[in-house]
């Protein structure tokens, strides 16, 4: 049975957001299942001066379910990844109370924002601070994956948007697979450089950055 993850290159990875705008038109544009507070509001209340008011909108007008952090130090640059783990034992799964949030037989998990009363107890259950409230629907959102695309035999919009190769999704269960050599050889590592793991087993796997001497 295929059993997704995702392998991030950071020795590949450029930080150049493609996967964070792709994810955007992908999955946080659509007409009929996202409505964004129009323009002339956000104008508006920049206008009167309400600018907390303008910054929250602001805030929610860039929600995204994955992003790209970069830290400068050394005459360097470090890029992170922030997107849900797919993990085994996943907490958010464990803490929901409504079964909105679950986890598939091939290891993605997801939402069901039909059962998601928005008590925030994913939120709070995270590691990883993968999960948001979709200020445009008002439940629980994060990564699926792009399912969507995986059931129509498609890569997720991230991993075919990145011009680089650094983000790979691929089957732990097939030895085959470019993802299951790099995480049984041990060049890819489970969670993001720094994460606190838990008890959780994570399905997206991190390749550091090679040390430049």
């Amino acid at each position: 049975m295929t059993r997704y993850a995702m392998v991030i290159d950071l020795g590949k990875c450029v930080g150049c957001s493609a996967c964070v705008a792709a994810c955007i038109a992908e999955n946080l544009n659509s007409p009929t299942y996202y409505q964004p507070p129009p323009l002339a509001k956000l104008l508006g209340l920049v206008e009167e001066a309400r600018r907390e008011e303008a910054r929250t909108l602001i805030h929610e007008l860039l929600w995204t379910r994955t992003s790209v952090h970069r830290v400068y130090g050394g005459g360097s640059m470090t890029v992170y990844h922030l997107i849900c783990q797919h993990c085994d034992n996943a907490p958010c799964v464990t803490v929901c109370p409504t079964g909105a949030s679950f986890q598939r037989r091939d290891g993605i998990v997801l939402v069901n924002p039909g059962k998601c009363i928005l008590c925030g107890y994913c939120i709070a259950a995270c590691p990883y601070g993968a999960r948001h409230v979709n200020p445009f629907t008002r439940t629980v959102d994060k990564c699926t994956f792009c399912v969507h695309r995986l059931e129509q035999g498609k890569q997720p919009a991230c991993v075919e948007t990145c011009p680089t190769g650094a983000r790979i999704l691929g089957d732990l269960e097939d030895p085959r697979d470019p993802v299951a050599r790099l995480v049984a050889s041990g060049q890819a590592r489970p969670g993001s450089p720094g994460a606190v793991l838990g008890p959780t087993v994570p399905r997206v796997y991190t390749v550091p950055p090679q040390k430049k001497s």
